[in-house]
């Protein structure tokens, strides 16, 4: 029996199916060390290794996008996927689910890797809110229960009674705390009304308290309007919450003594000042009483008159002043009026009137005379002109027996413009008369005649 023989591409599709049946290759844990990793834009493509042995990795965009830190090359990474063959390339790969940092300091990988990022962008730089002095209501973000709401209640009571506290209860711990916590303190903002809120929890693990090392937690508490004091954790407790509050404080009860003052010791300062004030009215008062009683022993008070005695004598020596001054003015400005009358006289016109009609009768005259000269001279050239003109008229000629001659309505100068049986008309002094040609006789320059038919 001879042996059957496979195709390479049948043999791939063989192991795959092996490899997508076994359910021991279809959920698989590993843990090993980056290696090959360039970031991408896209899907990320790496390879996990050990001392022994590699296998190529893979990791979706959508799944390394949710990852809470960014691999390196030669990191120590914990992760979850399926093993599957690439027909294509005959070789085998894990699609990576899900990864993490080995071991416990995953967390603080991430929490270190968030709290750069954070600080380049200067969440942690911004400036820093006052608290009020004496703030009227404090927003909570806690959990209802616990030690922490009683720790600050007793201790807001204890100094500060008048202020109003508003609780928000808010889960502090697990999956669904940073969504809450997010919704209450956008809640807060939205009010409008506080004067200080407390973010503030019990003590625990780093996994406890990682709802506020979230990202989208921190961003909210540093877009908060109020001062906001964050009190999670312990004293030795750090969480990037506290980087980006306003106020830090170790615990819940020293949060509520940084909100509020002392009552007690507020009334006392404000008898202080209300007694400082009183004194100080006092002597306001007394200064003020001694600097009446010398303006009333002024001799203003005494002898009124005198304030005004000054401003008399002024006011008289001012009008004498403005009496002379109108004086001196009159007295210019009828010397003024004076020389321009004088002026005027020296140039009236009736002299001028008188002159210039006997000048205009004189000239009058003159031209009246010159012009008679002049179209008696024009009239003689005029007659000798028409004696001339009547000499060389036509017409003069013409009644010495002369005539001319014209053809369709043309002076004929000339025997070459004649054709034997033209039509003529030959016009007299006294009329015309019409003509046939017929025979042209032209003389030459030589005497000759010759004759055209």
């Amino acid at each position: 029996m001879e042996p059957l023989y496979l195709s390479v591409t049948a043999l791939t599709k063989y192991i795959k199916r092996k490899f997508d049946a076994d359910p021991y290759l279809e959920r698989v844990y590993l843990t090993g060390e980056i290696s090959n990793y360039r970031p991408r834009p896209g899907h990320q493509y790496f390879s996990l290794k050990d001392d022994h042995a590699v296998i190529s990795a893979v990791m979706y965009k959508g799944r390394f996008d949710k990852l809470t830190f960014k691999p390196k090359e030669g990191m120590k990474v914990m992760l979850i996927g399926r093993v599957n063959v690439y027909e294509s390339g005959g070789t085998y790969n894990i699609m990576v689910e899900h990864m993490e940092p080995d071991g416990v300091g995953a967390l603080y990988q991430a929490f270190s890797e968030l709290k750069e990022k954070l600080a380049r962008e200067g969440l942690f730089s911004l400036p820093k809110k006052e608290l009020p002095v004496f703030p009227k209501r404090i927003a909570i973000v806690t959990s209802p229960s616990g030690a922490v709401i009683r720790d600050i209640m007793t201790t807001v009571k204890r100094r500060y009674p008048i202020v109003q506290l508003v609780l928000y209860p808010t889960i502090v711990q697990g999956k669904d705390s940073a969504a809450n916590i997010i919704k209450n303190l956008q809640a807060i903002e939205k009010k409008g009304d506080f004067d200080v809120v407390i973010v503030a929890r019990g003590g625990g693990s780093i996994e406890d308290l990682w709802s506020f090392n979230e990202e989208t937690v921190v961003r909210q508490i540093a877009a908060m309007s109020a001062p906001v004091i964050s009190s999670v954790g312990h004293e030795t407790d750090t969480t990037l919450a506290d980087f980006v509050a306003d106020v830090r404080a170790a615990t819940p009860t020293a949060a509520a003594e940084l909100s509020v003052p002392v009552l007690s010791d507020v009334i006392r300062y404000i008898h202080q000042i209300d007694n400082r004030l009183y004194q100080k009215m006092r002597h306001l008062q007394t200064m003020q009483q001694q600097r009446l009683n010398r303006a009333m022993q002024s001799y203003i008070f005494r002898q009124p008159e005198r304030m005004y005695e000054g401003y008399a004598i002024k006011a008289d020596q001012v009008q004498q002043r403005l009496a002379n001054q109108m004086q001196q003015q009159i007295h210019l400005r009828f010397n003024e009026l004076q020389r321009l009358q004088l002026r005027l006289e020296n140039r009236n016109p009736a002299r001028d009137v008188l002159f210039a009609g006997n000048r205009r009768q004189q000239i009058t005259g003159e031209l009246q005379r010159a012009m008679d000269r002049y179209l008696k001279q024009k009239k003689m050239r005029m007659t000798t002109a028409m004696q001339s003109l009547d000499l060389l008229s036509p017409l003069k000629i013409m009644s010495r027996g002369y005539t001319y001659t014209t053809k369709d309505g043309n002076v004929i100068a000339s025997v070459k413009e004649l054709r034997s049986g033209d039509k003529l008309k030959v016009n007299f002094s006294d009329g015309y008369a019409d003509a046939e040609v017929k025979q042209v006789v032209e003389e030459n320059n030589d005497g000759r005649k010759e004759s055209k038919f």
